[in-house]
C-alpha cells in the first residue's frame, strides 16, 4: 500500500537552550517542528499547522521545507514568534524554564486549509487541549487515526478540555511525571489502565532516558499481555548534549512509520513496532543542540542503529 501523509498541528517556536556544557541560542524549537521533522523520515508529505511571526528565523523554514514539510497550514503573523529559554542542569532530566513568551500563540486558533484538511493521520502536538480541539474540528478525513500529546500544564488548568481531547483520541502519549499526577497514583502500571478508561484506545507513557511503555485494549479488566503491553528501552546515549524536543520527535516519528504502513487501523504489533522507531529518532534528538542532529541524518544511520537497538535488547 502506498504511504499517508501526516498532518502535525502544534507549537513552532524560538529556543534558547543553556545546558552544563554549553548555551545555543534562536534554535528551531516547538513540539510540532520536531514532530513534523522526525516524520518525513518515514512519510510524505508532512503537513506542518502551526503559528509564527515576523521574527521567525528564514532557515528553519527552508530546513522544515527540505525534508517535504508542506507549510500551507503554517500562518504568518505580525506579531513576534512563540519563544522558550530555558537552563538544563547536571543530570539533563531537570531544568529551569527562564522565559516564555507566548506572543503569537497567545490568541492563536487554530484553522486548517481545506487543502489539507481531509489528511488521515492526525498528529496533535503540544498544544492547549482548545487548540486541539479546534485541530480536530478542522479534520475532515472519512477514516482518521488520531495521536495526541500533553504536559503538566493542561493537566493542571485545563484538565476538563483535555478529557475532551482523550475521547477522540486513537494513541495518547504522556510522560511518566504527568501520567502520575493526571492519574493520581504512583504505579506506571495502574496509571496507563486509568488513561485507558479515559477514552484513548492506546497509551504511550513516555520513561526519558529509560524508554516507554505502551498499553493497549479496553480498560475494564485490563490485563498485561502480549497484545496489551510492550515495553522499550531508550537507546543508550554515551553523552546528551540536549534532551529538548525528544519527546516531540518520539511523536513524529511513530506516527510517520504508522502512516508508511498504508492504512489507518492497526494493529498492536504495528504500534509496538511504532514505539520503537520514535525511541531511534529520539536518541539522535539528543545527541545536539535542537533539531542539528535530526536534520542530518540519512536511511543507514538510522537502518544502522535500529539494528544495534535490536540487537541490545533481545535475549
Amino acid at each position: 500500500m502506498s504511504k499517508l501523509p501526516v498532518i502535525v498541528g502544534g507549537t513552532i517556536a524560538i529556543d534558547n537552550v543553556i545546558t552544563p556544557q554549553a548555551e545555543a541560542k534562536e534554535l528551531l524549537g516547538g513540539s510540532a517542528s520536531y514532530a513534523a521533522l522526525a516524520a518525513s523520515y518515514f512519510t510524505s508529505p508532512v503537513h506542518l499547522v502551526g503559528i509564527i511571526g515576523h521574527d521567525y528565523p528564514q532557515r528553519h523554514i527552508e530546513m522544515l521545507e527540505d525534508h517535504g514539510v508542506t507549510l500551507d497550514g503554517v500562518e504568518r503573523s505580525a506579531g513576534e514568534s512563540f519563544t522558550w529559554t530555558g537552563e538544563y542542569h547536571a543530570n539533563m532530566n531537570d531544568r529551569t524554564t527562564h522565559r516564555v513568551g507566548l506572543n503569537v500563540l497567545e490568541n492563536w486558533q487554530v484553522k486548517v486549509p481545506a487543502s489539507i484538511a481531509a489528511t488521515p493521520i492526525v498528529v496533535l502536538a503540544n498544544m492547549s487541549p482548545d487548540n486541539q480541539l479546534q485541530m480536530l474540528a478542522g479534520s475532515t478525513a472519512s477514516s482518521r487515526f488520531v495521536i495526541a500529546d500533553t504536559m503538566d500544564l493542561w493537566i493542571n488548568i485545563a484538565n476538563e478540555r483535555l478529557h475532551d481531547v482523550l475521547k477522540e483520541l486513537d494513541l495518547f502519549v504522556i510522560n511518566e511525571g504527568e501520567a502520575r499526577e493526571f492519574t493520581e497514583t504512583s504505579n506506571l502500571i495502574l496509571a496507563g489502565k486509568r488513561i485507558l478508561a479515559k477514552g484513548p484506545r492506546n497509551v504511550i507513557i513516555k520513561l526519558g532516558e529509560f524508554g516507554a511503555m505502551l498499553f493497549s485494549g479496553e480498560a475494564e479488566n485490563w490485563e498485561i499481555s502480549q497484545q496489551t503491553f510492550f515495553r522499550s528501552a531508550a537507546f543508550p546515549l554515551h553523552e546528551v548534549a540536549d534532551p529538548t524536543g525528544a519527546g516531540d520527535t518520539f511523536l513524529g516519528a511513530l506516527a510517520g512509520y504508522l502512516a508508511s504502513l498504508g492504512k489507518t487501523s492497526f494493529s498492536f504489533e504495528d504500534i509496538r513496532q511504532a514505539v520503537v522507531k520514535g525511541s531511534i529518532l529520539a536518541s539522535f534528538t539528543c545527541e545536539e543542540f535542537s533539531t542539528r542532529k535530526l536534520q542530518s541524518l540519512d536511511s543507514g544511520e538510522i537502518a544502522k542503529r535500529e539494528q544495534l537497538f535490536k540487537h541490545l535488547t533481545d535475549w
